[in-house]
């Protein structure tokens, strides 16, 4: 998880430079349904990680709404991405290797597709659509085995996660489809090269 916390900073502070607290607004903003997967209490020791090895800067800057009348003057710390940072951001992005299939990590990655390479996003959706069909395979078999030993409550859990696993898996192929075929999700063509024209060779 802490390499997910750590693409989901970097992409987000490439878009610009923020406050601690706008780092979190934007995280719950971007994430969506799978921010609860990210402890908050581990974003400012991820900060501070990213910092030391020199992948984000960091400068107090004052800041008078905040500042209370007959009080010190204090700042708030802005993070910034650095141009080693920007690599690092790269790096991650083109990962496409078993924990881009689960859902913490399928869902950060997800979240910057496009800003992501055609080729490693379709990696990591056919991964994705693997993973849940396995999952959607050993949910039918235990329906199919243990049904008349499960109570009502546990058996319709059951019938409710593979109902979800069946629809992921008819998003996934559509999304598959578009890809392949050069479209994004809402049906427009989406640039061969996702990164700025500065940022490419």
């Amino acid at each position: 998880m802490s390499t997910m916390l750590e693409l989901a900073i970097l992409g987000l502070l490439q878009e610009s430079p923020m406050h601690g607290y706008e780092l979190r607004k934007e995280l719950a903003t971007k994430l969506g349904t799978i921010r609860a997967a990210i402890s908050y209490g581990t974003l400012y020791p991820t900060l501070k990680r990213l910092q030391t090895v020199g992948w984000i800067g960091a400068a107090e800057t004052p800041d008078e709404e905040i500042i209370p009348p007959m009080t010190s003057r204090r700042g708030r710390v802005v993070y910034k991405i650095t141009a080693e940072g920007k690599e690092r951001f790269a790096e991650l992005l083109a990962q496409a290797g078993p924990e881009t299939y689960d859902d913490a990590g399928f869902g950060v990655h997800f979240a910057f597709f496009s800003r992501t390479d055609r080729a490693t996003r379709l990696r990591i959706l056919e991964g994705r659509r693997r993973r849940i069909e396995e999952r959607r395979e050993g949910l039918r078999e235990v329906l199919s085995r243990a049904s008349d030993r499960l109570d009502a409550y546990t058996l319709e859990l059951q019938r409710h996660g593979l109902d979800a696993c069946e629809r992921e898996v008819r998003w996934l192929e559509e999304l598959i489809t578009n890809e392949r075929s050069g479209r994004s999700p809402a049906g427009e063509t989406p640039p061969e090269d996702p990164r700025p024209h500065q940022d490419r060779p």
